[in-house]
């Protein structure tokens, strides 16, 4: 059973930083596609960034305009995790933000995706940025 846990989300005044991790159960992050997406209230789930990586081909790694240059995505194998660094940090970057995973590789370059691509989520975590 794949499982996807949030955690690190809280309070942060803007131009801080908070880093959020996605830990994997019942599956490994190889050879697939992760992603960050976030739900600010009222406001549809976008996505943030993506990431896939495996032994055989380049890595992809895909970021929102809104959060280029600010938020980094990366994987540590060792611990079956995703984070996301999250630099210079905004109000409107305030969300519920959530982990996702598609069994297959990310599509491409520039590529983010749909929530209905992502089969597998997390629960999400709350990210409040105020002064």
């Amino acid at each position: 059973q794949v499982q996807l846990k949030e955690s690190g989300g809280g309070s942060v005044q803007p131009g801080g930083s908070l880093r959020l991790s996605c830990t994997a159960s019942g599956v490994n992050l190889i050879n697939n596609c992760m992603g960050w997406f976030r739900q600010a209230p009222g406001k549809e789930r976008e996505g943030v960034a993506v990431i896939s990586t495996g032994p055989d081909r380049p890595y992809i790694t895909n970021y929102a305009d809104s959060v280029k240059g600010r938020f980094t995505i990366s994987q540590d194998f060792t611990k079956n995790t995703m984070t996301l660094q999250m630099n210079s940090l905004k109000p409107e970057d305030t969300a519920i933000y959530f982990c996702a995973r598609i069994d297959r590789w990310c599509v491409g370059s520039g590529w983010l995706g749909r929530p209905a691509d992502f089969p597998y989520w997390g629960q999400g975590i709350q990210v409040t940025v105020s002064p």
